[in-house]
């Protein structure tokens, strides 16, 4: 059987749940549709995406279409979540895109439309509510080639948009339609091209062939329209999907290579992973390879053995024995697996994709405060299902710190820590996270048997600024053999995480430090006197650099009206962004530029109003810039080392 693994993807209320309801329905999977508003649809099974009608965590369901098995993904919408968005393109052979006929195209969808373009996944644009008043078709579709994508052709013509009686019609392949399709598609294929401009009989098969190889090559992108909510249109969209997507049929004796894209786990806390089968069979109660790229790169291996088994079938799981190439499954048994592992041999299949890190961060604790342990385990729980939470434990104030994309993802983090692990939690001020880079060249030493060096042990540094985005790079300026392995290993270990904090508190990046210095006294010098040395010697030089706080920024791009042109590049400078020339078009303005992420979410609520509602923000982390007026602190989670008759006051303790 041929296997479809498809997406559907939307900005938010464009209808994308109710659509995946309706095409459950037409599959005959749900014999009822169930409604966002109501909170009984068949994708959204967290209580709080029931809630707030909007989905959080990528679901999978599967149908037939004919001789087709389809793995639908119904996934999140909000930018809260375009990490989980992300995750489930990577394990697409195609994707639907979802705009509202009334909204039309939204901040959303142009993100979801680039992130689509790059990875190159092909995709049917659906527009949606044609039912309902102030519905819209040919001026969208303006709208689409201007914002979206150029190489777009509708296939279907609506009547009585903005109505209950809204219909479609397909266009037939007659002059004027096979004219301008055959326009479209020559301009990416050179054969046709030729026989056009030479005015050869181009027949209408030879057409409609290139035309399913364009859509399917993610080179051409055919609209369709309809209604989730009265079903019109849907019926043809599935059509679509069977004959415009790639089916993948696999190699089940090629070796085997898959992906996990999602992990759940059971109330017994056992992990679930969710599959993507590329190539070759995972088998009941057999060993399979797991491979995980680390942050360096570097390639982690190691093997599991399969307890269990699911697939998806017609809006069901059910256990089976193996799997086979092509489809999505379930997994039990893999207990360290992580979202992103290779399960068996990477292949040219595997999307590696790199996300931004998260760039707010908010102190959690537990309400009552005996149960801080227990709100750490189920938080590192949580950052396994998610990795893009990132948890941060404070063992010197003992606080709990996440870091995250936004105010949505920390009400979810409550919502299912209150559901999940009984678990009452409060949060601080959400707060940007940023970083320091050293601004000039500083040195230290500290000499063993000198007054105030209380360890048995010479360090010296040099620091200096590194290029950027190099993180840190440590260098040695001491012969390898002046120290025993162990103390050197004990140093720069020390140095990696000393730089954790710098002069502000903040992570100290794109720097090099430089062994200066080295010196011990056999048999007394410990390990312990170069780690508790190092921290007050590598600050000083730092403090004799001096170091720069760096806030992060994004990239924007702005559509107004004209009529609010002004405002906006008004209320922007007020905010200290950095802005191009505006670019007109029609009635419309493009402002683009960076703006520091710690005033887009205000910005971002204040602009419909100031644009009536016809203002359009997208935004991306674009790195970081350099703050020039008061810098923020960062509370230190050490014995500050900045300050030195405390710092020895507290290690000599425990000396």
């Amino acid at each position: 059987m041929n296997i479809i693994n498809i997406g559907i993807v939307a900005h938010v209320d464009a209808g994308k749940t109710s659509l995946t309801e309706r095409i459950l329905f037409e599959t005959n999977v749900i014999e009822e549709i169930g409604k966002v508003d109501q909170g009984n649809t068949q994708t959204d099974s967290l209580e709080l995406e029931k809630r707030r009608g909007i989905t959080i965590k990528a679901s999978v369901v599967s149908f037939l279409l004919k001789d087709i098995k389809v793995n639908l993904i119904d996934t999140p919408g909000h930018a809260d979540f375009i990490a989980e968005v992300e995750r489930s393109f990577s394990v697409l052979d195609g994707a639907v895109l979802v705009i509202s006929a009334v909204e039309g195209i939204q901040a959303q969808t142009k993100i979801l439309m680039s992130i689509l373009k790059k990875l190159g996944i092909p995709t049917i644009i659906f527009i949606n509510k044609i039912d309902r008043s102030g519905a819209q078709s040919n001026i969208l579709i303006e709208n689409i080639k201007e914002k979206l994508v150029e190489n777009v052709i509708p296939l279907y013509t609506v009547e009585n948009i903005g109505t209950k009686e809204a219909r479609i019609s397909e266009k037939c392949f007659e002059k004027d339609f096979l004219e301008e399709t055959i326009e479209l598609v020559a301009m990416n294929n050179d054969g046709l091209l030729e026989s056009y401009v030479n005015g050869d009989e181009i027949l209408d098969g030879q057409v409609v062939n290139v035309l399913l190889n364009q859509i399917k090559e993610a080179k051409l992108y055919p609209i369709y329209f309809g209604s989730a909510m009265t079903g019109v249109g849907v019926r043809e969209l599935l059509d679509g999907v069977a004959t415009m997507f790639p089916a993948d049929n696999g190699h089940p004796d090629a070796p085997l290579s898959g992906a996990v894209f999602k992990i759940e786990r059971e109330l017994s806390g056992e992990k679930v992973a969710y599959v993507r089968v590329y190539s070759g069979t995972l088998n009941v109660r057999e060993y399979v390879d797991l491979n995980r790229k680390l942050l360096d790169g570097k390639i982690q291996s190691y093997s599991d053995k399969i307890k269990k088994l699911q697939l998806f079938s017609e809006g069901q799981c059910v256990q089976t024995q193996k799997v086979v190439a092509g489809d999505f499954c379930k997994v039990w048994g893999l207990k360290d697996i992580q979202i992103g592992d290779v399960v068996g041999e990477w292949s040219e299949k595997i999307v590696d994709i790199h996300f931004a890190t998260p760039q707010l961060e908010t102190r959690i604790e537990a309400k009552q405060e005996e149960k801080s342990h227990q709100l750490y385990q189920a938080l590192m729980e949580l950052s396994e299902e998610d990795p893009l939470i990132q948890i941060l434990k404070d063992d010197f104030h003992h606080e709990i710190y996440i870091r995250l994309f936004g105010e949505v993802q920390k009400e979810v983090i409550e919502t299912t820590l209150k559901e999940q692990y009984k678990l009452e939690v409060s949060f601080s001020e959400t707060r940007i996270v940023c970083i320091e880079k050293p601004t000039g060249i500083g040195n230290a030493t500290e000499i063993m048997g000198s007054t105030g060096n209380p360890f048995y042990a010479t360090v010296g540094f040099r620091v200096e600024p590194g290029d950027s985005d190099s993180g840190v790079t440590y260098r040695l300026q001491v012969e390898l053999g002046s120290l025993p392995l162990a103390f050197h290993k004990a140093i720069e270990d020390t140095v990696y995480d000393t730089l954790k904090q710098g002069l502000y508190g903040w992570e100290v990046t794109d720097i090099i430090i430089t062994l200066t210095h080295s010196g011990y006294a056999s048999p007394v010098t410990t390990a312990s006197d170069f780690r508790k040395l190092v921290p007050l010697v590598l600050m000083e030089a730092l403090v004799d650099a001096g170091t720069s706080v760096l806030e992060p920024i994004n990239q924007f791009e702005l559509q107004v009206p004209a009529n609010a042109l002004s405002k906006a590049m008004f209320k922007l400078s007020a905010l200290q962004a950095e802005m191009e020339e505006p670019v007109p078009h029609k009635e419309m303005f493009l402002l683009t530029g960076t703006l520091p992420m710690a005033v887009t979410d205000n910005f971002k609520r204040g602009l419909h109003s100031f644009t009536e509602g016809e203002g359009v923000l997208v935004t991306k982390p674009c790195g970081y810039r350099r703050m020039e007026k008061e810098c923020p602190t960062r509370k230190r989670a050490d014995f500050n080392p900045l300050n030195r008759k405390e710092y020895l006051l507290h290690v000599m303790r425990t000396f």
